[in-house]
């Protein structure tokens, strides 16, 4: 007799086996929308799918190193973790490639899990494909859609205005014609007699008049002069063409890479230097082409963005494909936007260490609704938002001594309330109701060897 009992058992063990071997192999193979995620945010800085950047592309990796070096998942999992211990163990497989990418050493990554691993390989295996683009000739046929009604409304208004004019210039015609007819008739032949005969006889009659309008109008052209002269040199607005595209809205706003990073010598030196070319390579080296999912100023595209950093790597003379310099290198002919005259001295050292917290607040006083977080954006605007760089203040004499008047010393800097405690008494008996504040005028910011030598 058949057990039924014995093969309802059989059963249930085969069942939860099948179950158990289903979920292994699904978190074996991993979760490859995840591992895009894991991958963008831990692997891109010296990865990519489809070319070597720092090391080599990440595509079908668990099949290369399982054909190359005859290693399986397990391997990755511990190269991953900590490819530093796998080498000192004697791995050879993990020496030769170290030897191979010029002995780079690789990032280590504990505290990536052993799914996440899995995700990530999931998607070096098979990538999600990508997100269909937007059709721009579909969008521009909905633009035209929408904007069809405005044009047919534009059109109609310049229509009925080009009916108007020329009722207009027929009515004038008319009356003209009547006024010609007028002076033909014998009726004005008595005023003629009284009208005044020339230019001279006015001038006579009102010569008053017509000497203080002469004088209004030499006064009006001096002023005219003097406001052409004092211009001269004030570029306000200024923004000229680059030769290599450079946002400062993707740089120091979207990546909040700080100011001093290229112009490291605003805060210790003189001048701010424009930063060479090598300053670019230490992100670019790694950063070959422009990631589409961040900030696109509108009317450009990935393309353009990818062109520009092209630009980069024949003016530094990388090859981004042998990863090494070819040493042909081209010369980038910047455009300078901020110059000061040879006869005014200014120190960016000065102001951005020892006037920082003084010109933020002064800043933020005078301005309540455009508040500024980084002393840079007081006289160079908030550079954080502009795609191309422009002038942003007149930079003038005006403009500088106007700063100086208005901005407070930091009082609350020890050294400031220890050198300036004579003078702070001082004005605090002189000026009572102001507190004794000190502006940069009253140390000495209005003196003119100070700016000028």
């Amino acid at each position: 007799m058949i057990s039924w009992r014995k093969h309802y058992k059989q059963t249930l063990i085969a069942i939860g086996l099948l179950l158990s071997t289903s979920a292994s192999i699904y978190g074996q193979d991993g979760d490859p929308k995840n591992g895009e995620k894991l991958f963008k945010a831990n692997c891109t800085a010296c990865h990519a799918l489809d070319k070597q950047v720092i090391g080599p592309p990440l595509k079908g990796v668990v099949e290369r190193v399982k054909t190359e070096g005859g290693v399986d998942k397990d391997w990755l999992h511990k190269w991953i973790k900590d490819n530093k211990a796998l080498r000192a163990s004697g791995d050879k497989y993990a020496n030769e490639i170290f030897e191979k990418y010029n002995k780079t050493e690789m990032l280590q990554f504990p505290n990536l899990t052993e799914k996440d691993i899995d995700d990530i390989l999931a998607y070096t295996t098979n990538p999600p494909a990508p997100e269909p683009a937007a059709d721009p000739k579909k969008d521009a046929a909905t633009d035209a859609a929408v904007a069809a009604p405005a044009n047919n409304t534009t059109t109609s208004v310049v229509i009925i205005s080009l009916i108007a004019i020329a009722g207009l210039l027929v009515w004038i015609l008319i009356k003209l014609r009547q006024l010609v007819k007028l002076g033909q008739s014998e009726d004005l032949a008595g005023l003629n007699e009284t009208r005044v005969k020339s230019f001279s006889e006015i001038y006579e009659k009102y010569h008053y008049i017509g000497k203080a309008a002469l004088g209004i109008l030499a006064l009006l052209a001096a002023y005219g002069v003097w406001n052409w002269i004092m211009w001269i040199g004030v570029y306000k607005g200024y923004k000229p063409e680059q030769p290599i595209y450079f946002s400062h809205k993707i740089h120091a706003g979207e990546q909040k890479i700080d100011c001093q990073l290229c112009h490291s010598s605003a805060k210790y030196g003189k001048v701010s230097e424009i930063p060479s070319m090598n300053v670019c390579m230490n992100c670019h080296r790694t950063i070959s082409e422009y990631n589409a999912d961040h900030y696109m100023e509108p009317g450009k595209d990935k393309a353009f963005y990818d062109g520009e950093i092209k630009k980069i790597y024949a003016a530094t003379g990388w090859d981004p494909e042998k990863q090494q310099y070819t040493g042909k290198t081209q010369p980038v002919e910047w455009t300078r936007i901020h110059n000061m005259p040879d006869f005014v001295y200014f120190n960016h050292s000065q102001h951005v260490v020892a006037g920082e917290q003084a010109i933020i607040n002064s800043f933020n006083k005078k301005n309540p609704n455009n508040k500024i977080d980084v002393v840079c954006k007081a006289c160079h605007g908030k550079i954080d938002t502009m795609n191309v760089v422009q002038m942003a203040n007149d930079f003038t004499m005006g403009w500088c001594i106007e700063c100086h008047r208005t901005t407070e010393v930091d009082m609350n800097n020890g050294y400031n309330k220890e050198y300036f405690k004579n003078l702070h008494d001082k004005l605090k008996k002189q000026y009572p109701q102001d507190g004794g504040k000190i502006t940069v005028d009253a140390i000495g910011g209005l003196e003119c060897g100070k700016c000028h030598y």
